[in-house]
């Protein structure tokens, strides 16, 4: 017997020991942890059990050579983050690369499988050189076999990508196809196509990081939730992510114990928005002051600046929070902010997270970039997502929401739930200005009437009590009591029933 344990122990510690210390050291060297300390920092300690520890690649005629790995290059199990079940697949870069063999891709399919089944998160840890060359169709089999548990599990239950080294190619397309993907600043890159092929086909030069780097994916590209400076930092932050996200589309979002009043007042809020509409003033000011503790995880901070999307919590409970950013582009929607906030609305619809809205938008950004863009399309989005969310919405009106961007913003008219305002809040088919020179044409060389007319104007439409009489607002607020109205709205919502008419799925503009 003492033999056999002894056995298993020698094969367990082969197993453990990946590429070997020479590539565990290089990869230490490039300051990348090894997919296994990823893991051990990831999930609570002593939680993780691994499968498939002793899984080796399918021997061809090109592979007789080459001695096989006991866990080909992936390392996939289950363990807790903070008590809560969550599957995991970390992919070894020290063994060929981390590049996907058949045997590869069947570890990661058996866990996203159970993870279905379970109802539990499944969180990716990518650092792959791409298809194992040598394995031919039957790698590219594999990429096909994990993108199609990625579409069946979108929507059941939340899926996470961590890019922590390369991945490139067909790769590239399991992430995209998760809820969220962070990666590591200077060492993690996506890219369909290399630098070389880049060159070759279309002449440019680029380099890895300027083609597909954290940088680029979290600025200019869109394709990446967050950035973060190293692997100890991403995995911690992907913890403090994790106790945000409900285990699946049933269940509720988890509740935190707090210490911060339900009731709590912030009389600051009182003079966040100027008394000059065109003043701009820092939204986020507003989520942290009234979220739990005032903790707030932003998404795409560096991406579509002029919407402001992330988790936060109100008694204990996750929400998500949507709104207008005045500080760039004085909040302007646009292509990018439209795609940037309607994802983001899906996916708290998807798994029974309320959303919060807080508008303060002029309207859509005018412009030829814009359309021929497609910007009728793309905002198209945002609203096509508010209205048919059926989880709790509510929608607070800090200043501006003119024209069909008032529509579009979780208006009480798309079924928004509880509608508020400030006293500063407007509401108007466009500006006082705007619309005064556009009804008085004729007195448009007369600077004297059109501000007399625009004072006129702005008293009869541009506040919060013309739609308040007409009931499209439920109440106009104090800002100092938001925290309050809030918690107390969301708590009267937390039995709310609706359901969407009957579908095999919508068809949302694209």
């Amino acid at each position: 017997m003492q033999d056999i344990l002894d056995e298993l122990e020698s094969r367990r510690a082969r197993a453990r020991l990946g590429g070997g210390e020479k590539r565990i050291e290089a990869q230490h060297a490039k300051g990348k942890l090894t997919a296994r300390e990823r893991i051990e920092l990831l999930v609570d300690e002593g939680s993780f059990e691994e499968w498939d520890m002793f899984v080796e690649q399918e021997p061809n005629e090109l592979t007789v050579d080459i001695e096989p790995i006991p866990g080909d290059g992936v390392v996939v199990g289950w363990g807790t983050i903070n008590g809560r079940t969550v599957f995991v697949f970390s992919q070894d870069f020290t063994v060929f690369g981390g590049s996907l063999s058949e045997a590869h891709a069947a570890k990661i399919c058996k866990v996203m499988d159970k993870a279905m089944s379970v109802g539990a998160p499944v969180i990716g840890l990518n650092d792959s050189g791409g298809a194992r060359i040598q394995e031919g169709v039957g790698s590219l089999a594999g990429y096909a076999d994990v993108f199609q548990r990625n579409v069946n599990a979108s929507g059941v239950v939340p899926q996470i990508s961590a890019i922590m080294g390369p991945c490139a190619g067909g790769a590239v397309y399991s992430p995209a196809m998760t809820d969220f993907i962070f990666m590591v600043r200077d060492t993690s890159y996506m890219f369909v196509t290399g630098p070389d092929v880049v060159k070759t086909v279309t002449h440019e030069e680029v380099t890895l990081e300027e083609l597909g780097g954290a940088v680029t994916h979290n600025s200019k590209s869109g394709v990446a939730d967050g950035a973060f400076e190293n692997d100890v930092e991403t995995l911690a932050q992907l913890r403090r992510f994790f106790d945000f996200l409900p285990m699946n589309n049933r269940e509720k979002p988890p509740v935190w114990p707090t210490s911060d009043p339900f009731d709590r007042a912030e009389p600051s809020l009182d003079t966040l928005a100027p008394p000059d509409s065109t003043k701009p003033y820092d939204i986020k000011e507003l989520i942290e002051k009234v979220a739990d503790e005032g903790d707030f995880f932003e998404l795409q901070p560096d991406y579509a600046g002029n919407i402001v999307i992330g988790f936060g919590r109100m008694e204990g409970r996750t929400v998500g929070f949507v709104a207008n950013q005045p500080m760039v582009l004085a909040g302007c929607l646009d292509i990018d902010s439209a795609k940037k906030g309607a994802r983001f609305v899906r996916f708290c619809d998807c798994f029974n997270i309320p959303i919060i809205t807080f508008v303060d938008v002029p309207g859509f950004l005018p412009g030829t970039a814009q359309e021929y863009g497609g910007i009728i399309k793309h905002g198209a989005k945002l609203l096509f997502a508010y209205a048919e969310a059926t989880v709790p919405k509510v929608t607070v009106i800090t200043r501006k929401a003119y024209g069909g961007a008032y529509d579009v913003m979780s208006s009480k008219h798309i079924r928004g739930d509880l509608n508020y305002a400030w006293p500063t809040a407007e509401i108007a088919v466009m500006g006082p200005k705007g619309a005064v020179e556009i009804i008085y044409r004729e007195d448009r060389d007369d600077p004297a009437k059109i501000e007399a007319r625009t004072e006129e104007y702005r008293a009869r439409f541009a506040n919060p009590f013309v739609a308040a009489q007409k009931g499209f607002i439920d109440d106009v607020i104090f800002p100092r009591n938001t925290r309050r109205r809030l918690c107390r709205a969301l708590k009267m919502l937390e039995t709310k029933q609706l359901e969407n008419p009957w579908k095999k799925h919508d068809n949302i503009p694209l």
